[in-house]
Parts: C-alpha cells; structure tokens; sequence
C-alpha cells in the first residue's frame, strides 16, 4: 500500500528530528604544514574543513618538547580559536625516563586532549623476544604516567623493521595493560602493507575493542631498481579497502580521532589535503550514515 504525503512528511520530519549518530573527528596531522605558524595552522585547518588537528609535540614539530609546558597551550589555544578540536598529539616518547614526557603529558591532560601517540621501538637486535620484552617494559612505564595524568595513549603500527609492524606486536605488548590509557593507533597503510589480503583486517578486528586513533594514508606496490617498494599516493588510488575499513569502524561505533597523513609527493599539497579530505568525508558519510 503506497504511503500517504502525509506519512511522507511525517517520515521525514521524524527523521530529521533524530540526532546524528556520532562520527569520528577528522583531522589533519600538522606535520604537513610545517611552517604556520599556531594561529595560521589553525586558520588553514578550519579552512579545509576538517574537525580538528593532531598536533606534532616532538623534535622538529610545531610544539618542541623542551618547550611544551610553554608553547603547547598556546598552540592549543589558538587551533581551538579557529573551532577546531585537538584530539590528539604526537609524540616521539618512548620511554618514562625522558625529561620531556612528564611535561608533555601533564600540559596536554591539563589542557583536555586526550590522546597521545608514542614514539617507534625497531628491530636492531636478531633476538625479536629480547626486542619485544625491552618495548614492553618501556611502554608499561609510558602507561603508567598517562594513568598517572589521565591521557590515553595509542600504538603505532608501522611497516618496516618497526616493532608494531605486525600488529600481533602491540597485542604483545599492552596485553596487560589497563586499556583505558593503552591501545592501538591503527594505520590501515601499513596494516594492508604487511598483512596482504586478510592478514589487515584480522589486525583492525584484533585493534577495535581498544582502538583509540586511526592514521590514513594509502599505497601501492611497485617495482622501481629490480626491488618492489611502497609507493604513498592519494586516498584511493591505492591497495587500501577503503569501503570495508570503514564500515568495520562503524560497526565498532568508533568515534576517535582519524588523522590524515598526506606522504605522498604532490605538486600542489594544499589541493591533495583538500582532495583526500573529501575522499575521507564522502566514505565518513556512507558508513556512519
């Protein structure tokens, strides 16, 4: 039986009186905008369009570490002027006993942001368990200051000689760990890198239940010189799936902070950050719709 314009209108207006579900916050990783400073960070991020900001706190970034209990709520001010969100930082801690970790962490909970990325542990060694149990107890002291100053942190894996590479690593490593202020930061990139077909969402499935970041970029395979190497390129031309990535983050109701990393060389950055960011929107839009 065909409905009535007014069962229609009445459908419709249910529908639009139903708040949005929530969604995760967008944001670009200031790595890439280098030399704004706070204020024009903040100015160009908003004028992209993105929800917010993941602020580089470590050696080179936009907040130096010796310096963050000073500059990082400055920065956190003048990104937030612009209504913009600071979800998350990144960091290059890797252990406790940096003089710098205190600072970061205490400024950045203080400030209400509420994530931090850590720092890479390699594979130098032969001995991957030697390896594995020297990053385990570097992060369980980590874990520990971010309890202490309540701010989570998240793991990254990254492929390559990068402990974290497989993420079965992290798993490993904060296994034991009080999940409220240790879990993953998943990179879909280099999740697909290591882990071919099934091998990544395995690892996404394994990552969800205390999932607190996403990075995106993405990639293909290539042989250059007679050996195959990644090749970073925009956000769908390469081997991510991006349509499953995302409907598996919906389903896990995530609403963290996914933060943009344009890798990639372009001739034009601005116009690629625009173009990825409605890449990520548009995929945004249809899985948490």
């Amino acid at each position: 039986m065909p409905l009535t314009r007014r069962q229609v209108l009445f459908s419709a207006a249910a529908s639009a009186a139903r708040p949005a579900a929530p969604r995760p916050a967008l944001c670009l990783f200031s790595k890439h905008l280098p030399k704004l400073d706070y204020d024009a960070l903040g100015r160009q991020v908003r004028e992209f369009g993105f929800d917010g900001v993941d602020l580089t706190v470590r050696p080179g970034g936009h907040v130096l570490p010796e310096n963050a209990a000073r500059d990082l709520p400055r920065a956190a001010e003048a990104v937030r002027s612009h209504g913009l969100s600071l979800p998350m930082i990144t960091t290059a801690l890797t252990s406790a006993s940096d003089p710098s970790a205190r600072p970061i962490l205490a400024t950045a909970a203080g400030l209400g942001i509420p994530f931090f990325k850590l720092g890479y542990w390699y594979y130098r060694s032969p001995d991957v368990e030697r390896t594995l149990a020297e990053t385990r107890r570097d992060v369980e002291t980590l874990a520990g200051l971010a309890k202490q100053y309540g701010i989570a942190a998240g793991f990254h894996n990254h492929s390559d000689d990068y402990v974290g590479a497989p993420v079965w690593d992290i798993r490993d490593i904060i296994a034991g760990l009080d999940p409220r202020w240790i879990g993953y930061y998943f990179d879909p990139c280099h999740a697909v890198a290591e882990g071919g077909v099934a091998g990544w969402r395995i690892a996404l499935r394994l990552a969800l239940p205390r999932l607190k970041m996403v990075a995106l970029k993405d990639f293909y395979w290539e042989k250059r010189g007679g050996r195959w190497q990644m090749i970073m390129c925009p956000l769908g031309e390469g081997m991510v799936d991006w349509p499953k990535f995302f409907s598996m983050l919906a389903a896990a109701n995530f609403t963290g902070p996914i933060s943009l990393h344009v890798e990639y060389e372009a001739k034009d950055e601005l116009s690629a950050i625009a173009n990825d960011l409605e890449f990520m929107k548009k995929h945004v839009r249809a899985a948490y719709t």
